[in-house]
């Protein structure tokens, strides 16, 4: 069942990728990664569950109008990080994503890529 999953997600990123002209070598410079390491995961080679599975799904994903709830959730290294932090309340929670969301800053789009302001 997880594997069909994972699969099904390499799956959309391919597509991702070429819906939207993103190349293989783009999404290895952005997530640290060679080339080859990115087309296997994109062709269903190395569909199992690792940190550059997920980065590499994630950076595409974003194209296609942000990352879904199930990613975050599937996330373990950003769950453990707000568990570790949040202290349960709703003012601590209120504070925790803004500080989240003032890291979008961080993101650099790939050249040619449609930035913030232009995607629908």
């Amino acid at each position: 069942m997880i594997e069909a999953k994972l699969r099904a997600r390499a799956e959309n990123a391919r597509r991702v990728c070429k819906a939207h002209g993103i190349a293989q070598a783009d999404i290895a410079a952005h997530v640290g990664a060679s080339q080859p390491q990115v087309s296997r995961i994109l062709n269903g080679e190395a569909v199992r569950a690792s940190r550059l599975f997920e980065e590499v799904c994630l950076f595409v994903e974003r194209f296609e109008g942000g990352v879904t709830a199930d990613a975050v959730r599937a996330n373990l290294d950003l769950i453990e990080a707000l568990q570790a932090t949040w202290d349960g309340s709703a003012s601590h929670a209120k504070a925790l994503a803004a500080v989240i969301r003032s890291l979008a800053v961080l993101n650099h789009p790939i050249p040619g890529s449609p930035s913030r302001g232009e995607r629908s």
